[in-house]
């Protein structure tokens, strides 16, 4: 199992964090460069939960996302991927910070095939830059 721990500091509040993660309208793959149309789905939305598959060709998950309406967590366990197994996810923490929000990223991943645990190997390394990366646009965190 391989698990990175970033944080980001954001200049929108936790609320408006909390629904940039959990907006899955139709304009989710233009907000989220990790997601293309041809790979997303909404199977089950909710005030409180959504469970979807997002991601490319290359990468994609089939997840569940679980927040409270007015809570600071927003937990998404993967259900299936492409590249690893279930029972891996996120866990995006968000807290008042200045003008702003400090939100803790946890990345866990259960490699499932020996591509899995090469690429899940190699995640403490090369994943905290990339996930800052893809995470900084929607998040508005420098």
């Amino acid at each position: 199992m391989a698990v990175v721990r970033i944080h980001l500091v954001s200049t929108l509040s936790p609320s408006a964090v909390r629904e940039v993660l959990t907006d899955f309208g139709p304009s989710r793959p233009r907000v989220w460069s990790t997601i293309d149309a041809d790979h997303f789905t909404v199977h089950d939305l909710g005030v409180d939960r959504a469970e979807v598959t997002e991601g490319t060709a290359a990468a994609w998950e089939r997840a569940r996302y679980e927040w409270a309406p007015d809570g600071d967590t927003v937990t998404v366990t993967t259900l299936d991927s492409k590249l690893f197994g279930a029972g891996g996810g996120w866990v995006f923490r968000m807290t008042p910070e200045g003008e702003g929000t400090r939100v803790d990223v946890e990345l866990t991943r259960r490699p499932r095939s020996l591509k899995g645990k090469i690429l899940a190997s190699l995640l403490p390394v090369v994943a905290p830059a990339a996930l800052r990366k893809s995470l900084a646009g929607p998040l508005r965190a420098g």
